[in-house]
C-alpha cells in the first residue's frame, strides 16, 4: 500500500502557522504609548522643575509682580507646555488605569471619554488664561 500526499496536503505542513495568529495578539501599537508615557513624564521633570522655582521665587510677591512674571514670553510659553504636558500624561496615566481595571467595555469607553472631554476642557481654559495674560487683553 502506497500513502499518496498530495500537494495540498503538502502545503499544508508548509504553511505558517502564525498566518492564524496575526492580528489575534500584541500588535506593538501599547510600545508607541508607553515611549509617549515616558518622553511626557521626563518633560514633566524639567518643566516642573521650571515651575517650582517660578512659585517659590513668588512666594512673596504681590498680584502685578505674579502678573508680570507670567506676562513675560518665556514664561508663558514654559507655563503653556508645562499645561499641556500635564493633562496629556494625565490622560496617558488614566488611559492605562482604565484598561487594566474596567472590565466591562462600554463603562471603559464611557470612561475615557469623559476623561478627554475633561482633559481638553480644563487644558484649553488654563491655556487662554495664560493668553489672556501674556497678550494683556
Amino acid at each position: 500500500m502506497t500513502l499518496r500526499v498530495g500537494t495540498d496536503d503538502v502545503r499544508g505542513m508548509l504553511r505558517d502557522p502564525m498566518k492564524h495568529a496575526r492580528g489575534l495578539g500584541s500588535a506593538q501599537a501599547g510600545v508607541g504609548h508607553w515611549w509617549v508615557q515616558r518622553l511626557t513624564a521626563g518633560a514633566l521633570i524639567l518643566l516642573g522643575g521650571w515651575f517650582v522655582i517660578t512659585v517659590l521665587s513668588l512666594l512673596h510677591a504681590d498680584y502685578a509682580m505674579a502678573h508680570a512674571t507670567v506676562a513675560k514670553p518665556w514664561n508663558a510659553l514654559l507655563l503653556i507646555l508645562f499645561i499641556v504636558t500635564a493633562f496629556w500624561h494625565a490622560v496617558l496615566g488614566l488611559q492605562v488605569v482604565l484598561e487594566d481595571y474596567v472590565h466591562t467595555r462600554w463603562k471603559e469607553v464611557a470612561a475615557m471619554v469623559a476623561i478627554k472631554f475633561v482633559a481638553v476642557l480644563a487644558a484649553t481654559a488654563a491655556v487662554l488664561a495664560v493668553l489672556r495674560i501674556a497678550l494683556g487683553v
